[in-house]
């Protein structure tokens, strides 16, 4: 017999009702999920599946007839009645969370909640789905802990790439940029003291000839002078600050935003710890001293092309001192 669709919505025949109601508790079996139904009016459970049972340890036919409160503590028992009685308000499944202490461990379930219509004695049945989140809860973790790891590697691999740029940048023997560095950093103190009418400083400094035990051990003895002059420079100057080993025996430093007297000031403080400063290298001592140049901008140069050369003059009377001195560049006066 062929059923005419326009006469209206087919029945659901009985096998299928029989098909679904196998399949359900074999897929909760599956999932490990943990069912229960109750007498909607009294809350005494009528059915429970085995997971339910082993989680309440009692067999099934002993969970029959109880309530929440002959099972669970008050507060927990109270929390259940709540949230059943929500669902019995409303036609939609409800959907809860609850989280409680039992048999000595935290646990957390999502639990589904339906209420079937009345039958023909007015009863209704509460039917609850309980699906454990610990297995959710410790993935999430997992997750967290991967993302956690793989951003602390990120950030390592960033920092990593860094000094091994930052290296590329720097002298190996006195641990200082290379001259190129500086020199950017020079163009671009020029700029920006030039939009804000501000001044900096740059600095020569050079080896005084080596003494006679620095003659004496040659290639070590200058590797020692270049490593503590790196040290003296590094702990002598600001972050804002730059400085550099430009040649053999030669260095540079760009003192941003300081005068020529400030300048000057902070030289000769540098000057007096070098010609202080005992290396002690296989148990011999070790001296040296410098020449020092100071110029500054735009007191001394208006150009950068001008600055170097004034400092290079400064560097140049110092060294025509006999050394161990510091010379600032001459400030040039224009006429009014």
């Amino acid at each position: 017999m062929t059923l005419d669709p326009s006469s209206g919505p087919l029945p659901e025949p009985a096998e299928v009702r029989q098909l679904l109601g196998e399949l359900l508790p074999a897929l909760l079996a599956r999932r490990g999920d943990l069912l229960a139904v109750k007498d909607a009016r009294s809350g005494r459970y009528v059915h429970v599946n085995e997971a339910m049972a082993s989680f309440l340890h009692r067999p099934a036919s002993d969970v029959r007839g109880l309530t929440d409160a002959e099972l669970f503590d008050a507060p927990l028992a109270t929390a259940l009645r709540a949230a059943e009685q929500t669902a019995l308000a409303q036609d939609a499944v409800l959907a809860t969370e609850h989280r409680f202490e039992w048999a000595d461990a935290r646990r957390e379930f999502a639990v589904l909640r339906a209420v079937s219509a009345a039958d023909a004695a007015g009863r209704r049945w509460l039917c609850s789905v309980w699906s454990d989140l610990a297995g959710d809860r410790r993935r999430e973790a997992q997750l967290r802990q991967a993302l956690e790891q793989i951003e602390q590697q990120q950030r390592a691999n960033e920092l990593l790439r860094r000094e091994v740029a930052d290296q590329a940048m720097r002298d190996l023997a006195s641990g200082l940029h290379r001259r190129a560095h500086w020199e950017d950093q020079l163009r671009r103190e020029v700029d920006l003291s030039t939009r804000e009418h501000r001044e900096f400083a740059i600095v020569f400094i050079e080896f005084d000839p080596p003494s006679v035990e620095v003659l004496a051990l040659g290639a070590a003895g200058e590797q020692c002078l270049l490593e503590a002059m790196g040290r003296l420079l590094r702990g002598g100057t600001r972050a804002m600050d730059a400085s550099c080993r430009c040649e053999e025996r030669r260095f540079a430093v760009l003192l941003s935003g300081v005068g020529l007297a400030t300048a000057h000031a902070r030289m000769e403080g540098l000057r007096r710890k070098c010609a202080s400063h005992i290396i002690v290298h296989e148990g011999q001592e070790l001296r040296f001293s410098v020449a020092i140049g100071v110029a500054s901008f735009p007191h001394t140069a208006h150009t950068l092309e001008d600055l170097v050369d004034a400092c290079e003059a400064a560097l140049a009377e110092a060294q025509r001192r006999g050394g161990n001195h510091v010379t600032l560049a001459a400030i040039r006066f224009e006429a009014g």
